[in-house]
């Protein structure tokens, strides 16, 4: 009977040290391409809104020789959905303005940290991003 508690025991013990194994694995970041920049899930679904709308503000100023002026003028050009228009995106909290010419696309964490950093943009396409502090034009690019 020892004998058998023993072994049940032993089982027990190593199915719980395989499920802490799975659940910490689950807790990595898996790119989800190569080169991927993300170093998160949230931050994942926040430069792929951040590309939509970059790529969207693109095609309207083809078509219409200058920047949307609010994220609303955006909606059924390409892909943007009416839904894309509200600020609040899970983890994120989008900020859109019309700047001269250009416009500002501003992503801001509501826990910033290094698996949540900022996020900014530009007519020029090029996403900063930034650990420490809301992003600006100075904050490094993401590669």
């Amino acid at each position: 009977m020892r004998t058998r508690l023993a072994s049940t025991m032993a089982y027990i013990l190593a199915g719980s040290m395989l499920l802490a194994v799975v659940a910490a694995a689950q807790d990595t970041y898996q790119p989800k391409f190569k080169g991927d920049p993300a170093r998160s899930d949230s931050e994942n679904v926040a430069l792929g809104y951040m590309r939509t709308v970059i790529r969207t503000q693109s095609k309207y100023h083809r078509t219409n020789g200058k920047y949307a002026s609010s994220l609303a003028q955006l909606v059924h050009v390409g892909s943007f959905t009416r839904r894309m228009t509200e600020t609040d995106r899970g983890d994120y909290t989008v900020s859109f303005r019309r700047k001269g010419d250009g416009y500002e696309l501003a992503l801001t964490p509501k826990q910033l940290n290094a698996d949540h950093r900022s996020f900014f943009a530009r007519e020029d396409g090029v996403i900063h991003a930034d650990e420490t502090k809301a992003a600006d034009e100075d904050s490094p690019k993401v590669q």
